[in-house]
């Protein structure tokens, strides 16, 4: 190397220079997102004028003069009158919801047996956290005991009848407890069952095509409130005399089915997704169909539909509320049923109730929300 060469060398790198004072920080945040251009700078202030009108009402009201204790509808009614809401609209009554807690976690089951449901939830968080987590080894173990142990022992456990337990009628569940295991089983039977319809619907043999697509179309043509109908009025008539389901059964059946007509159609177009350079690359290795499908295609078509899944989860968690037709309480349901409650009959009992059921909906479809978003940037940086 040469002196000049050597001279265009550099011997220490360059220090970090900071970010030019216009292009950071909160004042470059606020301009380039909300003061962008004047239409930006309108909307902006129209937003905040609509928050300032409605927000501190609305804290007032759910918050400042809420009554949060008490025994009875005296103390929402108490409210009214010192309060800053107009008379007969008090603060909301969070005495209601915490003197119903209970009922609305498990309905009208027994209070004796309840620690049965509150140990079949605390195995259902143990066995579902792990599996939710991508770094936690023994995922196979773990899918065993969350797919077949926990429905297992919830089986033995909430009905009773077996070891000594008292059986609890399904018709006295209710409450979160039923809006969970309805869609739970809902979840796990669906999201198989959709995937073999997909693959049925796009199959080479024609009377498996024509059974998965006439399943496929029926059931997608007709709501879910009319399969619960049927599930619980209509199959009973086409029985043998005296075999019967139980009720509970029939809406689990029932909702698994319907999800499972949408599991399918989302999953058809993951499938549909994938280039035919992969199909013809594994039956190029020698593969079988079901090598082909589980190690090639299955994987890349499931994570591009990973949002379509989820949101028919969250639209299945949230119709769980019409089993209310075949005389089943979900949580929303437990909530109305108390409404008729005399000892809480107040103006603001089923605004709150109402308000109380939304918010655990709004918790649990946002969580899977978050997660399904969780997963789509993990399986995206594990395959960079």
């Amino acid at each position: 190397m040469t002196t000049n060469e050597a001279s265009l060398v550099r011997a220490s790198m360059v220090e970090a220079a900071p970010a030019p004072v216009l292009e950071g920080g909160i004042a470059f945040w606020l301009r380039n997102n909300l003061f962008a251009t004047p239409k930006d700078t309108a909307l902006t202030i129209i937003s905040l004028l609509v928050l300032a009108w409605l927000v501190p009402p609305a804290l007032q009201w759910l918050f400042i003069d809420a009554a949060w204790m008490g025994d009875g509808r005296g103390v929402c009614a108490t409210v009214a009158q010192g309060g800053s809401q107009p008379d007969g609209w008090s603060g909301a009554c969070w005495a209601f919801v915490h003197a119903k807690f209970s009922q609305f976690l498990f309905g009208r089951y027994p209070m004796d047996e309840r620690w049965r449901a509150e140990l079949v939830g605390i195995f259902f968080v143990v066995f579902l956290v792990p599996m939710l987590m991508p770094k936690v080894p023994y995922k196979r173990v773990n899918a065993i005991l969350l797919l077949v142990v926990l429905p297992s022992t919830a089986t033995i456990l909430l009905p009773g009848g077996w070891f000594g337990l008292t059986y609890v009628e399904t018709s006295l569940w209710g409450g979160l407890m039923v809006t969970l295991a309805l869609s739970f089983v809902g979840i796990a039977v669906s999201l198989p069952l959709g995937i073999l319809l997909a693959l049925g619907r796009r199959s080479e043999m024609p009377v498996i095509k024509m059974l998965c697509t006439a399943f496929i179309e029926l059931v997608r043509g007709i709501p879910l409130i009319t399969v619960l109908f049927m599930a619980s009025v209509m199959l009973p008539l086409f029985l043998p005399q005296g075999v019967t389901f139980d009720k509970f059964l029939r809406a689990l059946i029932g909702v698994s089915l319907f999800a499972s007509a949408y599991i399918a159609e989302v999953v058809r177009g993951g499938l549909q997704a994938i280039p035919k350079g992969q199909y013809e690359g594994a039956d190029s290795l020698g593969l079988s169909f079901w090598q082909k499908m589980n190690l090639i295609v299955l994987p890349q078509a499931l994570k591009l539909v990973i949002p379509g899944i989820v949101n028919t989860f969250i639209g299945l968690f949230k119709d769980t509320s019409l089993v209310s037709i075949i005389g089943m309480f979900d949580l929303l349901g437990i909530v109305r049923l108390n409404f008729s409650d005399a000892n809480w009959a107040t103006a603001v009992t089923p605004v709150s109730g109402l308000i109380f059921a939304g918010f655990v909906f709004w918790f649990f479809c946002f969580g899977m929300s978050r997660y399904s978003g969780f997963m789509e940037r993990v399986l995206d940086k594990s395959q960079r």
